[in-house]
């Protein structure tokens, strides 16, 4: 955690003015995040907050440049006598889950103008240890969204009651947990009734991050992978030498490239909409809800893969893979699951003007590159044009859409060995269902020497 925050990886991009900060944070993260998945998710979630804090600028003013502190100050304390703050949410409730409008905790207005007193209990609360948390809660003017510090500014506890921890699927270092409020005191952010619209660029910027920790998930899953086969000799020679596993690998690193250039191409996107481009804004919309979903659920399958790359010895704990295939469907899970991103994809399209507009703009720019990219874009075009039984159909839309996405970015900026084989594999019909059946004729080698250390 010291040295993540140190080193931007929590918030300090909203402290920096020069264009590409967002960018830059996302790069460190996408390396960092090979370290420990764990404790990635309060450096994302302290950096998703100061978007919707800024929604009550007296609160933004206090407590932002302590969230964008490139120091780490553990420790339950007053939070504006500290260096350096962590933020947590808490929007789920056991009733509702991603269907946060059911929220049945309760806020209550106290004598003092903006702040409220909770009732109620939240089924997914994670980094409990955090210093403040963004909530979801029922106010008189309907759901609202609020500030509630652990310790009050007179040294006291806050009423946040850790009923039990999470006995989660993957990592164990970061604690997620279900809290009860009880008289607790919280701080409005945004006006009574607007909570959903006041934490949803807080959702934008998690979501962006799980594209971030997947693809991070990946290429270690992949340089592990690839390390074994360089290492280990079955049926007379390496296993890096051997045809097979040869395209195994390299089909591996071309949905590594694919996602880590995804990834890079949103938190672009994020960088400029966050500096006044309505063009990258309306882009970062869908497109951020597209890359969520796809590169998300690509994760899982990929690190299987991998796993299996080392035989029996990737099912045993030893070798670190059972910990990477564990924590592989998080993202997925985490900040709405496919259904919630899929269908959201679609709620763009119909309430937020111009959003596939600026998707097709993005995908035209390849035009001309690669004939099985610029008819998957035709195809795509036309399923817009025909929006039948759309909501059946979201899974299959947004697959597409992301697909097309990523072979454009590839065409314009990764080398034609790569770009060639994900448009034939992807879009172009020429390939399996399961890694390792790129097609005869693709430039393996040229994969493995570009996506291996020390190359192939």
């Amino acid at each position: 955690m010291r040295t993540a925050i140190a080193e931007g990886g929590a918030a300090s991009a909203w402290a920096d003015e020069r264009p590409g900060a967002h960018v830059a944070r996302f790069a460190g993260s996408l390396v960092w995040g090979h370290t420990e998945a764990g404790h990635g998710c309060p450096l994302s979630m302290t950096y998703a907050v100061v978007p919707a804090l800024r929604h009550q600028p007296d609160l933004a003013a206090t407590y932002e440049p302590l969230l964008t502190s490139r120091v780490y100050d553990p420790g339950l304390r007053v939070p504006t006598t500290k260096r350096g703050l962590l933020a947590g949410m808490g929007m789920t409730e056991k009733q509702g889950g991603s269907d946060v409008r059911t929220n049945s905790t309760v806020a209550t207005p106290t004598l003092e103008d903006g702040v409220y007193t909770l009732r109620g209990h939240k089924w997914f609360t994670s980094a409990p240890m955090c210093d403040v948390f963004l909530v979801l809660a029922q106010a008189p003017g309907g759901l609202s969204c609020f500030l509630v510090p652990r310790i009050l500014p007179d040294g006291t506890r806050n009423t946040f009651r850790i009923q039990r921890l999470k006995d989660k699927l993957g990592n164990r270092s970061n604690a997620s947990s279900e809290p009860e409020f009880d008289g607790t005191l919280a701080w409005r952010v945004g006006e009574e009734g607007r909570g959903v619209k006041t934490i949803i660029e807080m959702v934008n910027c998690t979501r962006l991050d799980c594209v971030g920790g997947s693809a991070a998930l990946m290429r270690k899953a992949l340089v592990e992978a690839g390390h074994h086969a360089k290492h280990r000799s079955a049926f007379g020679a390496l296993l890096i030498d051997q045809p097979l596993m040869r395209n195994v690998l390299a089909d591996l690193a071309v949905e590594s490239e694919a996602a880590t250039t995804l990834g890079l191409r949103l938190a672009g996107a994020a960088d400029r909409a966050i500096r006044g481009d309505e063009e990258e804004r309306a882009f970062r919309r869908i497109a951020t809800a597209i890359g969520k979903y796809w590169v998300t659920k690509r994760a899982p399958a990929f690190a299987a893969e991998a796993l299996e790359c080392l035989g029996g010895n990737g099912y045993v704990e030893d070798s670190g893979m059972p910990r990477l295939y564990r924590e592989a469907p998080l993202n997925s899970v985490w900040e709405g699951s496919g259904n919630v991103n899929a269908l959201d994809v679609l709620r763009a399209l119909g309430r937020e003007a111009g959003t596939a507009d600026a998707l097709l703009v993005e995908l035209g720019r390849a035009r001309g590159a690669d004939h099985r990219l610029d008819a998957a874009v035709d195809r795509l075009a036309s399923e817009l044009g025909d929006l039948e039984q759309v909501e059946l159909r979201a899974r299959r839309l947004v697959e597409l859409m992301a697909l097309t996405l990523q072979g454009s970015l590839l065409v314009r900026h990764a080398p034609p060995e790569v770009a060639d084989a994900f448009c034939a594999t992807r879009l172009g019909g020429d390939g399996g269902y399961a890694f390792g059946t790129l097609p005869g004729g693709t430039d393996v080698g040229a994969i493995l020497e570009r996506a291996l250390p020390e190359g192939a």
